[in-house]
Order: structure tokens, then sequence, then C-alpha cells
């Protein structure tokens, strides 16, 4: 919040100075990914997140075309959008962002944090990545740059070392050990999904008749 105070002269015909002193840097976390669908995990460690480190809102940013994943079994953007809109539509520290969407093409982290900064001069960003992901940092796009504009949050996972040469700050988090390809698995093998995934990213997928094929 701003505070504004009075900066008095002695010179009377100076008129007053309004100092505007802005003391809080916004402290953001950025959840990524394709959210095929979105679930229980992706919520569960965003709130961890947030909560443990006292950051004012986690972005959920669903990527345009990974460079990671087989584009043709990936959903259209404009399902996953949807679902991710649902999954968090009842936390209000939770805001969906289209950066990467509206960008479209490959979605490098680099180039989204990039223009975010420029956009937003005035926020810390905090990029979330599972402790399975962590070791995959060396092979990420200008890793070596991307360290120096935002700051890696891994999330502790059973059976994988919390070892980097790269700064990753590390958060405990309840384990749940639940994928997006274990949902479409189970969709798919008419399994129940029930407790998954969120009820209104439940309710959309079977509306739509998402993962069946």
């Amino acid at each position: 919040m701003q505070s504004a105070t009075l900066k008095q002269t002695n010179h009377v015909t100076e008129p007053d100075v309004l100092v505007v002193e802005d003391g809080h840097r916004l402290q953001v976390g950025i959840m990524g990914g394709t959210f095929n669908p979105p679930h229980i995990g992706h919520l569960v460690m965003a709130e961890q997140v947030r909560s443990q480190l006292g950051l004012d809102k986690i972005l959920f940013m669903p990527d345009a075309n990974p460079p990671h994943v087989d584009e043709k079994k990936t959903l259209p953007a404009k399902h996953r959008v949807a679902m991710v809109e649902r999954a968090i539509a009842d936390n209000s520290h939770f805001e969906l962002d289209l950066t990467e969407i509206e960008r479209g093409g490959i979605s490098y982290t680099y180039d989204t944090i990039v223009a975010l900064k420029q956009q937003h001069p005035e926020i810390d960003y905090y990029f979330i990545i599972g402790g399975d992901m962590v070791d995959y940092l060396p092979t990420w796009h200008r890793i070596d740059d991307l360290v120096q504009l935002v700051q890696f949050v891994g999330v502790k996972r059973t059976g994988y070392a919390q070892q980097t040469p790269y700064p990753v700050l590390w958060v405990d988090a309840p384990v749940i050990d639940v994928s997006s390809t274990q949902i479409r698995n189970k969709i798919q093998q008419s399994c129940s999904v029930r407790y998954l995934l969120p009820d209104p990213v439940f309710e959309y997928i079977q509306k739509e008749g998402l993962y069946h094929e």
C-alpha cells in the first residue's frame, strides 16, 4: 500500500511537495503447465507455496505449445483455459494468466518472464515447479539467464534429491501422487476420477466429452 507524506519547505513561495513512497513490491507466484487437466495436486502445490512464502497471489498460466509435450496429446487451449478457470474459481489468491496462450508459439519460460517483468517491473516473480522437474532445469531454454530474472521454487517430492546447481527455494507440501496423465488414462478406462479433480473441472470434462478417445 502506498503511503503519502508531505515534504515541508522553508521557502514560503515554494509549494509543498507530495512525496509518494511505495515500500511494498508485489510477490507473485507462477504455476505454469499444460493443465491437461488441472488437478488437486496443482492446487495444493500453489496454495502451500503461497502460504509458506507469503506471496500476494499465484498466477495459473496455461502454455500454448509446450516444448516438451507431444502436441497431438494436448487439448486445445480453450478447453484447458476453461478447466483452469473452474479449478481456481473459489480461491481469491489464484488468478488465470493468458500470457503464453495469447503470445502463441512455443511457450519458453524465459520469453514469458522477460515479457512479464517489462510489463510489471514492480513485481517479484516466483516460478513454481515440482521436485521431479528440478533435475530438468539444465535443459530449459536460456536457463542461465532465466535464473537471474526469477526465483525458482521447488516443491519437495519423495524420491527426488534437493540438489541442483541453480538457486532453488525449497518448500514442503503434502505429497499427492496424482498426475494429469493418470487422470486421462483413468477416464479412457472409464474409471472414477472423483476427488482427483475439483468438481467443476470434472463436470466440464463430462459435459465436453474430453479424454474418452
